[in-house]
Parts: C-alpha cells; structure tokens; sequence
C-alpha cells in the first residue's frame, strides 16, 4: 500500500488535466435534412469531367462512368462482413455529400461546407469543393439549398500544384485539399484543412485569397499529405521527423473570437511526439489535442496554445466554437460507431443490424481562461448527443419516451445560434455512411438543440 503523501501526489497529478465536469441535458428545438441524394450543379467552365462524381471511387481506382453500378458498403463493421449502405456511385452532379462545417448568417440560413470528396486523394479527383447557402425552416423540417460557391484559385495563391493547374478559374479538388471547417470574418471565408494542415483564405464567391501553412514559433505542423511529404505512410515510424499530424488529423475544428481578430483551429487527433514515436498524452496517460491561436489581420500563429484533454483513446475533435473570449462549445466523439436502434454490439459477423452502435457523441462546454499550469482546458459540463430530450416530438426519429439522439459516425460540425442554441450538423460520409436506418445512407441532418443547463454550467 503507497503512504497516503504519495498517492496524493500520484491523484494530484492525474487530476491536472482532468477537471470535474457534469452531465447536462439538451432538448430538441427544431430538427431539418438535405437529402443524401442532393446534388449540385457544377459551374460549366469547369469542364466535362466535373458533370458526374465518383468515377474513381471503387476498389480498383478505375474510372467507371456507369452512373450507381458501383455499390457502397459502410465504413463501420467488419470488412469480412460488409453491411450495404444503399448508396451507390457514381451520380449526375456534383455530390453535396456531407457537411463537414457550418457558419450562420441567420437563424434560417446557414452556410455548409461539403467535405473533400470520396475519402481520400486517390478518389476524389472528380470532387469539386464546395460551400452552400441553405435555408431551414425549422417549423417544417425542410430545407433549400439556395446557392453553392466552388473555391477556385484564379490568381495562384495556392502555392503547390493543383489538379487544374492549367485551367483558367482553377477549381479545387478533393486531391488538393480537405475542407473540414469554416468561418466567415467580415466578407471573407475561412477555411481549415486537413492535407496540410493549411488554413485557405477566401473571398465569399470562393475565391482564394491566401493559403496559410502552419507554422507555431519554430515548430511546423505537417501532415503526411502535406505537399513537402507526398504521402508519406500512416506510421511516423522512419519519417517522424518529416509529419507530426496524423493524416486525416488536421484542422477539423475552427473557432473565431467574437470580434473576428482571431481564429482558434484545433487538430482533430492528438499530435504525434517525437521521444515517444506515439500521440501525445497527458501526466496520466490520457491523449490530447492542441487548440492555437491565429491572428487574422497579421496572417500568422500568435504562439498561444491550449490542450484539450479526450476521455478516452481513439477520440477525436470535431467543431469548436466560442461563446464568449473564454469559454467555448466543442464536439468530441467517437471515431468508430453508429446506429441507435436495431443494435446487436459485438456480432461483426451480423450485417442486419448496427454492430458499432453510438457510443460517445458529445458536446463539451470548456474554459481557456481556468486552464491549469500544463495548459489543459477545463472542462465545465456536456450533453450526450445520443440521449436529448424531444418532449414536443419535432423528430420523426424520436422514441416512444420522447428521446432523440445523432447516431452517425461524424456530427462534426457546431454553430452558435443565440444565448442558449446551436445547430449541429454531420457528415454523411455519402455513400458510405448508414447510422440512421439500415440500408439506407444517412442525410445530412441539421439539429437545433437548446442548451441552457450547458450554457448555466459553472
């Protein structure tokens, strides 16, 4: 038995990072889909090869133009028991595919940003990134997609070769980068990728304006996507010194301050160390990630920097956003579940129903200024964004005890409303995704919650 001065040393120091927080309940205030099959219409000058999507994305890499001859199987279960999403491609258009980041322009029009493409490099050269203007009305569950804007880099900000190097308007691709937040500062978007990790500066008609590489005092941050490293393995085994951010690990989350002088991107999986050749962990074993700070008008890293604490290994962030200069609302889940009903947990062998079944999907309020001596964010209170409350049944999706949840694989993308609502969105990862109802993809659902017990958590 350890002398009791010991242990609490030993507690002392595990607690560092792990501040005391609360369960809180959210409940529904309004629930609106954009259908999976949703298209867009891409602009004409960006050529024939735009007018479908999804061409590469099977097995062998291969074009295949057969519009929906290619089924897809979802990207959870076991791959020796694949489970039929009801997706296929490829499609007529361009696919809105899921939303990987939401900015409000009012409380019925939001922008949406659709992810890179298909999954990766290698199948989304038929991509084109985009962001949409949708408007929601809340009372019907309906929803409008008014506008798309295709990012384009006429005037060559981007400073890598892109797939349309030799077009005129240059419009982006899932090969070039993967888009995965979005912020609006005045008249500008900004948008955080995955590739670099980079942070694109752009007009609101797309146009880039800046791409900004990340760099924090004398440390670069790279992924192995990052156009110094032309895709480098998974594994930082020979090459830690050439990426310290895990691909597919990037700038998931993006806050900005209240004013809009600054921005807060954050990676979505911990950073890799060095010493250790593994992600980085806290005292007490646990992995964290690192928030930093952006300074908009001067175009660089300010060197400020937060950690943020997961509750368990494989947890990733997904949105963060501030409500105040101090306290913010982030998304941290899961990277490995989906489905809510028609569970079996454990039976990979079973493809009739959801054997990853939801698991931790939440939103944490956090505090930058109670930050303890290590730098590590406290954390005040969450919701479970598998159990909210839907007393007034405004989902069709409730269960007969009036609860709602967001079984999907990715919510991954948070807007602050008002004092007391966010809008959640997810990615649909389409076609590949299906944690709604077996067999047929997922929509891209936009959630209204009020969150006032989050919002009055001390």
């Amino acid at each position: 038995m350890k002398p009791l001065f010991s242990l609490t040393l030993a507690l002392a120091c595990c607690a560092t990072a792990a501040h005391a927080q609360q369960a809180v309940e959210a409940s529904l205030a309004g629930h609106a889909v954009v259908p999976f099959n949703t298209v867009a219409t891409p602009p004409a000058d960006a050529g024939a090869f735009f007018a479908t999507s999804g061409k590469f994305a099977n097995g062998k890499r291969v074009r295949n133009e057969v519009l929906g001859s290619e089924a897809a199987n979802t990207f959870v279960g076991d791959p020796k028991y694949p489970r039929a999403s009801g997706g296929a491609l490829p499609v007529k258009g361009q696919a809105v595919q899921g939303f990987s980041g939401i900015a409000m322009l009012d409380r019925n029009h939001y922008l949406t940003l659709t992810d890179n493409g298909f999954g990766n490099k290698i199948n989304s050269q038929d991509a084109l990134l985009m962001v949409h203007r949708v408007a929601v009305d809340w009372a019907k569950g309906s929803t409008a997609l008014q506008r798309t804007t295709f990012l384009h880099d006429p005037d060559r900000k981007v400073p890598f070769a892109i797939q349309n190097e030799a077009s005129a308007q240059r419009y982006l691709t899932g090969v070039d980068f993967d888009v995965e937040s979005l912020q609006v500062v005045g008249k500008e978007m900004w948008i955080g990728d995955e590739f670099g990790p980079y942070l694109i500066r752009a007009d609101l008609d797309g146009k880039v304006l800046a791409v900004h590489e990340m760099k924090v005092g004398d440390v670069a941050y790279r992924s192995p996507d990052h156009y110094l490293n032309g895709r480098l393995g998974n594994l930082p085994t020979d090459s830690i010194g050439s990426w310290n951010v895990r691909r597919s690990g990037g700038f998931e989350p993006m806050a900005k301050s209240p004013d809009g002088s600054k921005l807060y991107p954050a990676l979505e999986w911990p950073a890799f160390d060095a010493a250790s050749k593994g992600f980085e962990r806290a005292a007490n074993g646990k992995t964290f990630t690192r928030i930093f700070e952006f300074d908009v008008a001067a175009g660089r890293y300010t060197g400020k920097q937060w950690k943020y604490q997961f509750e368990q290994d494989g947890n990733v962030m997904a949105d963060f956003q501030l409500l105040d200069a101090s306290t913010g609302l982030l998304i941290e889940r899961d990277d490995s579940s989906e489905g809510l009903g028609q569970v079996c947990p454990g039976e990979m062998t079973r493809t009739d129903c959801f054997n990853k079944p939801a698991a931790f999907k939440r939103v944490y309020k956090i505090d930058l200024a109670q930050a303890d001596a290590d730098g590590f964010v406290k954390k005040v209170a969450y919701i479970d964004l598998t159990r909210i409350a839907d007393p007034k049944r405004l989902s069709r999706y409730s269960d007969a005890n009036g609860r709602f949840g967001l079984p999907h694989l990715g919510p991954e993308g948070l807007v602050v409303v008002d004092g007391h609502h966010i809008v959640l969105v997810n990615d649909n990862n389409f076609p590949y995704s299906s944690g709604r109802q077996l067999g047929k993809p997922d929509d891209n659902e936009l959630t209204l919650l009020d969150i006032q017990p989050l919002i009055d958590a001390r």
